[in-house]
């Protein structure tokens, strides 16, 4: 046993992120970690967990979701996807399935395993979104209000090294209608940090 757990230990720690399977017996379509790591990476987007579209693609973000997040912080799909730039950490790296009422919950063993070891190795992120309650509970902990609406609204509590997002799903237009001062005065906000941050302010 010890001999395994020294020779686990020399293989970098991405590749073993990428070959985990502590979830396959409950992984619908088995094991493919999805996430997007740099240690140069400045922005890091904490969200739920891939989606079966993302899944089959193995893109992060690459469905509907993404597109609404990419115009929220108004940057292009070039930027989005440079991991010098851009780090994408779900709670959750597989997709955990579907259930009545949407996809599952992340699977709680990827937060246990990697996730403070993945933000170790991102020693630059000076701006993280945590996108929807799962997230949220993890990243503020005693610090999550009583709601994710409440905890978007309390935006400032966090920043400016965090920014609490609602999950940018179609699911949550009739949220979006309801709540105009996301639109308002958050995303006017975010979009103006993530250009100093990246220096693409004009």
């Amino acid at each position: 046993m010890a001999t395994a757990i020294s020779n686990l230990n020399k293989i970098p720690l991405i590749a073993q992120v990428k070959n985990c399977t502590l979830c396959v017996p409950d992984l619908p379509m088995g094991a493919k970690p999805i996430f997007q790591v740099h240690p140069k990476a400045k922005i890091l987007i904490a969200g739920q967990a891939p989606g079966r579209k993302v899944h089959e693609t193995g893109i992060p973000f690459n469905d509907p979701s993404g597109k609404r997040l990419r115009e929220w912080m108004d940057i292009s799909p070039e930027i989005f996807y440079d991991p010098e730039k851009i780090a994408i950490l779900p709670m959750g790296f597989c997709y955990p399935g579907t259930g009545k009422s949407g996809d599952l919950p992340p699977r709680p063993e990827c937060s246990e395993k990697w996730r403070n070891l993945l933000l170790a190795y991102m020693p630059n992120i000076q701006l993280t979104l945590v996108i929807g309650k799962y997230a949220q509970h993890w990243h503020f902990g005693k610090n999550t209000k009583s709601n994710l609406t409440t905890t978007v609204n309390s935006w400032k509590h966090y920043w400016p090294d965090f920014m609490p997002l609602p999950h940018p799903s179609p699911r949550n237009n009739i949220w979006l209608i309801k709540n105009p001062w996301f639109q308002n005065e958050v995303l006017p906000a975010l979009k103006l940090k993530i250009s100093e941050i990246l220096g693409t302010k004009n």
